[in-house]
């Protein structure tokens, strides 16, 4: 069985999540989504819309994912592909390079994000 895992923050959930998870599960047989926690989001100066365990909710009611881990800190990565015997490291390609440093321990893919969707975007729409 491949495991895949991927990362981020699942709020203001849209197509292009979906199409992110999609293709992700694609690349295994099981995939883990690390959802950062609301206290993570804090540390980057980042707020989400919704909680940590709503979010949390939404993302293991997709079909395309089997599993939902907290996200804490950024250096936790290299811990979970080690913990949950990932073969495939999988995400966005606007991180293309950032993680390469778990080529040690895994494959890691890019993908293209979504065009035309971000949650950026409805945050910025919505103000307007």
């Amino acid at each position: 069985m491949k495991k895949v895992i991927t990362y981020g923050t699942f709020d203001l959930l849209h197509w292009g999540h979906i199409n992110l998870l999609k293709r992700a599960k694609e690349h295994g047989d099981y995939l883990i989504v690390g959802l950062s926690t609301d206290e993570f989001n804090d540390k980057k100066n980042k707020q989400a819309y919704h909680t940590f365990e709503n979010r949390k909710m939404i993302l293991e009611s997709i079909r395309y994912v089997d599993q939902v881990i907290p996200e804490n800190t950024w250096e936790q990565k290299e811990n979970d592909v080690l913990k949950y015997n990932i073969d495939i490291f999988v995400m966005g390609d606007d991180w293309k390079g950032k993680f390469d440093f778990l080529k040690d321990y895994c494959e890691v893919v890019y993908l293209p994000r979504t065009i035309g969707i971000s949650t950026s975007k409805i945050k910025k729409d919505l103000l307007h």
